[in-house]
């Protein structure tokens, strides 16, 4: 795989602590800030330095290193029971991405193994650069699958984002865009501006033409005419959780784009790793969806764009029904028109 369309990441370890590349900030400016506790890190969680599922789920991990070298340095021996009210404060971060959960209960895992008389740290940075590892290297696996499902040259849409920024590496469908746009497949990007957070203008575009990736940018409200114009074959997104039956929560917007592209005869494709499928939760009914501040819709850049006196309704995530999803890519498979006994299957794969 050429490097040409992978330039970016936004998580990593150095200097034995978090850096986290400040995504409120971008496209303007590129900070990193250090991070050195796991309330910094659940922090930066909540107040979107860092954003997308697996990203986070990433952050999260890493998170957990630092909580359990300050536990271990203050109590010696009482460092896992010290350590519960870290991993408390990093599951209350944010309640929608299923990822953060299963990183936490990953490293809980690992801790369970452990001594409590011996220090942890190496053994659990070791296990937190894998999940890291692991997810690089799963995003590119998708975007291999994701690509052959493309009949190009063509023209795709994606909403929020879902690339190296939201992820380990890569990305979820930025991923898939970046080996399909490789491979000849695609020959342009459209994207959405993503409000009221504005990703797609300020962190999706910013990827693309980082890495060289011919884009344009769109009101959200703009997609149906661009599909009704056959501009686009192919919606491609990411998604905070799956549920068993295949239905998809994803960035608030999504669900829409799902309807217009299914009236408009445009595919809709879904791209996540298998640590976004919830087997737990039945359906979309069953997910948690966070609300934001209403602050977040009524201003934009610090500025009050709404009267005074007006409310806002501000939820997060909507969810997609499986029945508008023809394709959920995952690096264990491609599930087509998904169903609860096609996700059961795909998730069994390799047990």
């Amino acid at each position: 795989m050429s490097q040409q369309h992978d330039k970016i990441r936004a998580v990593e370890w150095r200097e034995q602590c978090l850096w986290l590349l400040d995504q409120r900030k971008l496209p303007h400016v590129e900070e990193w800030l250090r991070l050195e506790t796991a309330a910094a890190t659940a922090d930066a969680i909540r107040d979107m330095v860092v954003r997308g599922a697996p990203a986070i789920g990433v952050s999260a991990a890493f998170g957990v290193v630092l909580a359990a070298r300050a536990r271990f340095a203050a109590v010696g021996a009482g460092w896992k029971q010290a350590l519960e009210a870290d991993l408390a404060v990093l599951a209350q971060s944010r309640p929608t991405a299923v990822n953060l959960f299963w990183a936490l209960d990953r490293m809980r895992g690992l801790i369970a193994t452990l001594v409590d008389a011996a220090d942890p740290t190496q053994a659990l940075l070791d296990e937190a650069q894998r999940i890291h590892d692991e997810d690089i290297a799963a995003n590119r696996r998708m975007g291999e699958l994701g690509a052959a499902l493309i009949d190009g040259p063509c023209n795709v849409l994606t909403h929020c984002n879902t690339g190296s920024l939201a992820t380990g590496g890569y990305g979820t469908a930025l991923g898939v865009i970046r080996s399909a746009y490789s491979q000849g497949r695609i020959e342009h990007v459209f994207a959405d501006e993503t409000r009221p957070w504005l990703q797609g203008a300020r962190l999706t575009a910013w990827e693309l033409v980082t890495d060289e990736i011919p884009a344009t940018l769109l009101a959200e409200g703009a997609a149906a005419t661009l599909m009704k114009q056959g501009k686009v074959k192919w919606v491609i997104v990411g998604s905070d959780r799956i549920t068993a039956n295949g239905d998809v929560a994803n960035k608030i917007g999504t669900y829409s784009l799902a309807v217009n592209a299914r009236h408009h005869g445009v595919k809709f494709m879904v791209v996540a790793p298998t640590s976004t499928v919830d087997m737990a939760l039945t359906s979309g009914d069953d997910i948690p969806i966070e609300q934001r501040p209403q602050s977040e819709v009524l201003s934009l850049g610090g500025q009050r764009i709404a009267p005074e006196g007006v409310n806002a309704w501000n939820p997060s995530f909507d969810v997609t029904p499986a029945e508008l999803v023809d394709a959920i890519v995952t690096e264990k498979g491609v599930v087509l028109s998904p169903t609860a006994e096609k996700m059961a299957q795909m998730m069994s794969q390799g047990d």
